[in-house]
């Protein structure tokens, strides 16, 4: 009896943990798996478990005395809510693996894919493969690969990726002339041609937006060319100060268009390559052959965006009327603290009201600032063959103000005749263009052509050209929304949507007496609060004695 004792409980541990180790090499090698292994395995198990009730048995009293114990209660009190707190852990693993959920709190989601790269993903034409050049021991490579998951869960199967050492496989960054680290090249094929070799584009950086812009280029046949007239004083796309439209050209550039000037005083002919016609706030009015030019762009179905200030180019203002605008000879105001943080007064109106048109199906819940705009609205009575409708209001704490003297710091109030908000900023109208003529047989146009002239003319005007100028396009949703306005009159309906957003932190700033609280809370206060309610746990214990 006393070896039973003394051996049972040994024994019954070292056959259970024999059983559970022939477990895991039946686990870990297919190979290892054959009928005698199981049957000790079983033998093993059984063995082990009559051995413990056998233990328990012949200590029945030592096992009663010892759980009388308070310390013994204390300790079983451990072990089940560590046993409890492992079965949550592994209930929750076992979910994680069946069904995969992610939550971004992040103040910008910067760790979710915009709308448009999931856009992008789900409408690919074909299969696309990402190759990541990474060393191992570099630091983003982890957030690549997590970024580069998220493309291929979106992406319906048809996007697909790699991780590649160049230095371990110095061959394959040759192929692709990969200089350096942490380049991703996205490849594909070419359909239905399997002489021609596949496409690819270099990305340098691993970031959703250069990744997006990479998958659009890549899938997209040549570049649409957008036309900027000058001449009349617009914002250039050259220019880099704060009224240039440099960064509107770079964002174009990005989106796999390019960005062209277009002097229509010297030759009055708007390129037939011309995808979109872009006039940028003209402060004298355009000569009459230049307006002929533009009319007889839209005729053939062009896609014009005309972007007026206020109290100029009347001429202007009146000619849009033919197709169905109403511009207004005004300036809107509105009292709100927007135009503070960017050194103005009211003259910048905080919109968030749109109409449902593809151009703003996404922007619903964002603001875009329109400053130094003028109102733009559909016309009560449209002419035939045109259909127009507004893009974008203002708020009811607007009004329309008609005294040019507020430029020169006359006060600003709503006067008698003066139209109070909500009040129309943009407008869009689609045009039935007229039929081509008939070319002769030798020179008929070719199909693409002659799609493009069949094709609805486009017009969009807007109030300002200031929403696209350097200062202000990275404000709130003002880049999406004039990168939209160009994707739709470009007839690239599939890049509206919301754009990648910013990566960069944004930092907090504290004030002296925030800093105090904040250190004070972790550091002092709550470590305080712990050893004092630890002091008052033992009090309690020894006068309960």
């Amino acid at each position: 009896m006393n070896a039973l004792r003394a051996w049972s409980f040994p024994f019954a541990i070292a056959c259970l943990l024999a059983a559970a180790g022939i477990w895991l090499l039946t686990q870990w090698y297919a190979g290892a798996q054959s009928t005698w292994l199981l049957a000790v395995q079983g033998s093993l198990s059984v063995v082990g478990i009559v051995l413990l009730v056998v233990s328990v048995a012949v200590r029945a009293r030592e096992v009663r005395t010892l759980a009388g114990r308070r310390s013994t209660r204390y300790g079983a009190s451990a072990l089940l809510l560590i046993a409890l707190a492992l079965g949550i852990v592994v209930a929750a693993n076992a979910l994680s693996l069946r069904h995969s959920k992610r939550w971004d709190l992040t103040e910008n989601k910067r760790n979710s894919l915009s709308p448009l790269t999931i856009k992008v993903l789900q409408g690919l034409p074909g299969p696309v493969e990402a190759i990541a050049f990474f060393r191992s021991d570099m630091p983003n490579k982890r957030t690549a690969e997590d970024l580069l998951k998220q493309y291929a869960t979106f992406s319906n199967g048809k996007f697909t990726w790699r991780v590649e050492d160049p230095d371990r496989a110095p061959g394959v960054a040759r192929r692709y002339g990969v200089e350096n680290y942490g380049t991703v090249v996205l490849e594909r094929a070419v359909k239905g041609d399997a002489k021609v070799e596949p496409k690819s584009e270099k990305v340098l950086d691993a970031e959703e937006e250069r990744l997006t812009n990479g998958l659009v280029k890549l899938t997209r046949e040549g570049k649409r060319i957008v036309y900027v007239i000058k001449g009349h004083g617009e914002a250039d796309i050259a220019n880099t100060e704060r009224v240039g439209l440099s960064q509107a050209k770079e964002q174009l550039e990005k989106a796999n268009y390019e960005v062209k000037d277009l002097l229509l005083a010297r030759d009055a002919n708007v390129p037939d390559d011309a995808a979109v016609v872009v006039l940028a706030g003209p402060r004298t009015d355009l000569l009459a052959p230049e307006l002929q030019a533009i009319d007889a762009y839209i005729g053939r179905g062009g896609k014009v965006l005309f972007m007026v200030s206020p109290f100029t180019t009347d001429g202007l203002a009146k000619h849009l009327a033919r197709y169905g605008f109403s511009v207004g000879d005004d300036v809107i105001l509105e009292q709100n603290p927007v135009g503070q943080l960017f050194g103005v007064g009211p003259e910048v109106p905080v919109v968030t009201q749109y109409e449902g048109h593809a151009i703003t199906r996404d922007l619903g819940g964002m603001m875009t600032l329109f400053p130094v705009t003028r109102s733009v609205e559909p016309a009560k009575d449209a002419p035939k063959g045109v259909s127009v409708q507004a893009l974008a209001k203002t708020s009811t704490q607007s009004w329309g103000e008609t005294d040019k003297g507020v430029f020169q710091g006359r006060p600003a109030r709503l006067d008698t005749g003066e139209r109070r908000g909500p009040l129309g900023v943009a407008a869009v109208a689609t045009i039935d263009a007229a039929p081509p003529a008939p070319a002769p047989a030798a020179a008929a146009p070719s199909a693409p052509a002659a799609e493009k002239k069949a094709t609805k003319a486009r017009i969009v005007v807007l109030g300002t050209p200031s929403l696209a100028i350097n200062y202000y396009l990275g404000a709130q949703g003002n880049r999406d929304f004039f990168l939209n306005v160009v994707s739709w009159l470009a007839e690239e309906e599939d890049l509206l949507s919301i754009r990648p957003r910013d990566t960069r932190s944004s930092p907090v700033f504290l004030t002296a007496a925030q800093q105090r609280a904040v250190f004070l809370l972790p550091v002092v206060v709550l470590p305080a609060l712990v050893f004092i309610a630890g002091i008052s746990a033992v009090v309690s214990r020894r006068r309960a004695k």
